[in-house]
């Protein structure tokens, strides 16, 4: 874990450097409407639809494009993506937002687009028959994550803190990264100890039976938007009528998703997944409940960053100091200020 912690600093490094030039040679005026980038290159998730993808189907991104360039299983690394320019945006857990932020990354996150409710959580799931039963068990065990410096992992130290483990006893338990469409098996086979599953996926694995949850974000934390989707701020700067179409077709895509019967959602789910041919199972999209994000139209609460700034500073985790209000901005979401409905 020390080495990919040491690989993941060196290219952060590499992206500041990269990003800082950039945004000292953009404009500090925005573009005229006419000047301004109409097609957004994304990552995407295999077998799911993400809310960008349901909001340009739905054609809510209105002469805006989405253009696919592949899929990622990682928050840090997609926000990085569009830090590099590789992307133009990227979602990540918003504690992954304020790391990249506190490390000099000239980044914005405009709309919160994943979270957690009573039934769209994250869960830290044991077998049935495991010897594990409580946070000082997990000492020396292995706990199957879909990437490092992410929600699962402040997740299982913030219920490593609370139920009383020390520092020292904290770093004896190993997260290992797994994809998420494998962690299930990984738990199974007894290749891992927890295996930390949300979403469909989650419910397809209770499905099957025979595992349980030792903790989960919900009951940890309640009910939160965990996730934002973040531009460059000399894109914003650039194309800001560009960013306001996104952030307002991604919220509308949020209130269609819980205005329209699920059953209707999951079909339009299945329908999407259907017309891009990338061969994926669309299997998990039956189980599908909510997107989870806490605010009307994805609008962003102060306490959704400053939670992860907070207890990021008692960790000695951040490069400098930050401020919530540093790191989003509601100000190109109609939702926020009473442009949409």
């Amino acid at each position: 874990m020390t080495t990919r912690r040491s690989a993941l600093a060196a290219a952060l490094a590499g992206v500041l450097a990269v990003t800082t030039l950039a945004a000292c040679g953009g404009s500090g005026s925005a573009a005229a409407a006419g000047d301004q980038v109409k097609e957004l290159r994304y990552q995407g998730n295999v077998g799911a639809v993400t809310l960008a993808e349901l909001a340009a189907d739905l054609g809510y991104l209105s002469d805006v494009k989405l253009t696919w360039i592949g899929n990622t299983i990682s928050g840090p690394q997609d926000i990085q993506a569009a830090t590099t320019g590789d992307t133009d945006f990227g979602g990540a857990f918003n504690g992954a937002i304020v790391k990249l932020a506190s490390s000099g990354a000239p980044i914005t996150a405009v709309v919160g687009y994943y979270g957690v409710d009573d039934v769209n959580f994250n869960g830290f799931y044991v077998l049935d028959d495991s010897p594990i039963k409580s946070a000082r068990d997990l000492i020396g065990k292995k706990i199957g994550v879909n990437t490092l410096g992410a929600h699962s992992e402040a997740i299982t130290k913030t219920y490593l803190a609370k139920e009383g483990l020390t520092d020292e006893e904290i770093k004896q338990v190993e997260l290992i990264v797994v994809p998420p469409v494998n962690t299930e098996q990984s738990l199974r086979a007894k290749q891992i100890d927890v295996a930390a599953l949300g979403g469909t996926l989650r419910d397809k694995a209770l499905e099957r039976g025979g595992i349980h949850p030792l903790y989960t974000d919900y009951d940890l934390l309640g009910k939160f938007t965990a996730g934002s989707y973040i531009f460059r701020d000399d894109f914003i700067r650039k194309n800001p009528d560009t960013v306001k179409t996104f952030v307002a077709g991604v919220g509308k895509a949020i209130e269609w998703s819980r205005a329209t019967p699920r059953e209707e959602v999951i079909a339009k789910l299945q329908e999407i997944i259907s017309k891009r041919g990338r061969e994926e199972d669309d299997s998990q999209t039956k189980f599908w409940k909510s997107y989870g994000v806490a605010g009307k139209g994805g609008v962003i609460e102060e306490r959704e960053f400053s939670t992860w700034i907070e207890w990021l500073d008692r960790a000695g985790e951040l490069k400098k100091d930050i401020k919530a209000t540093d790191i989003y901005s509601n100000d190109y979401n109609s939702f926020a200020t009473g442009g949409a409905a």
